[in-house]
């Protein structure tokens, strides 16, 4: 078997003219948490759907556990959990009730409807009216629902969308009880990067419709290189005298920028030896934090 739960090839997805996914190459490893990030209307949603086979693509590949979607659906959703968008229930039943109904046609024993409601913390409301419940109760019992079958992989689309801080954390402290106590792989979407920094294993990062980025959290912050900023009184000459000893630098007004990537103390040693014949105003040292990267490979502002 393949080591990549989820692997797709090429995955697109048009809607008209529109492309909604393009060529997206995905690489979900075993066991891991899964961010799969973007800003609204990335492609996030389609590519989760097509995933579980409630849309097909127009082009490309789609392996769960090294198996083809959609020929082998029927074997492969046994092993898959799923929170796409809203959860759906029946609000004048009880959440017992709501996930007897499920059971029942899953053809499954009412102990395992105790087991998740143990899982997601939801047993002392077990016999309240889902209507009465919160969001982020309503959202654990979408989530015990997905858990019903006891699944290898859990696919969640936005789970903590509306959700207050305290509700955000709990759904996230879940996530990760069940990838390390009972081995789940979870693919997790969401459009902010601070709601997975702190439990995704890997990353994939969406936008408009192509995928920009996948790998660890490590190598996205290798891009989060150091840069000098120097404030000198002759800038252009101040910066030609670098760029003459192989320097690369940037003018800003007043300002030059030289990256120090890669740079040893000495060589930084050397960036001031050769500017002794200028009056530095001020120097300062920054990198990018993660947020700035995420932001700047989605091409948004501040807000998402």
């Amino acid at each position: 078997m393949s080591q990549w739960i989820v692997e797709t090839e090429g995955m697109t997805r048009r809607f008209g003219t529109r492309i909604s996914v393009d060529d997206v190459s995905l690489r979900v490893p075993e066991g891991k948490i899964y961010g799969f990030l973007g800003p609204n209307g990335a492609g996030k949603t389609t590519s989760i759907k097509m995933l579980l086979g409630l849309i097909r693509p127009d082009a490309g590949i789609i392996r769960l556990f090294g198996q083809p979607m959609p020929e082998n659906s029927l074997d492969i959703l046994r092993k898959v959990g799923s929170l796409v968008e809203n959860p759906s229930y029946y609000g004048h039943l009880t959440g017992y009730k709501n996930l007897k109904i499920l059971a029942t046609l899953l053809g499954l024993p009412d102990s395992r409807i105790d087991e998740v409601l143990a899982i997601v913390r939801l047993t002392e409301s077990a016999k309240e009216k889902v209507g009465g419940y919160s969001l982020g109760m309503k959202q654990r019992l979408g989530l015990a629902s997905a858990l019903l079958r006891k699944p290898q992989l859990l696919i969640l689309d936005e789970p903590t969308n509306g959700l207050d801080p305290a509700g955000i954390q709990e759904i996230r402290q879940l996530m990760l009880t069940l990838t390390r106590e009972q081995g789940l792989t979870i693919l997790l979407s969401s459009h902010l990067l601070s709601e997975v920094d702190t439990i995704a294993d890997e990353i994939g990062i969406i936008n408009g419709g192509k995928l920009v980025f996948q790998g660890g959290l490590v190598t996205l912050q290798k891009q989060s290189q150091k840069v000098l900023h120097l404030a000198v009184d002759r800038p252009e000459e101040a910066a030609r005298t670098l760029a003459e000893q192989g320097i690369g630098v940037e003018c800003r007004g007043r300002t030059i920028l030289v990256s120090l990537e890669g740079k040893t103390p000495l060589m930084q040693a050397q960036i001031f030896k050769a500017l002794s014949g200028f009056n530095i105003l001020e120097v300062k040292e920054t990198a990018k934090s993660l947020e700035d990267i995420f932001l700047e490979l989605t091409g948004k502002g501040a807000s998402l």
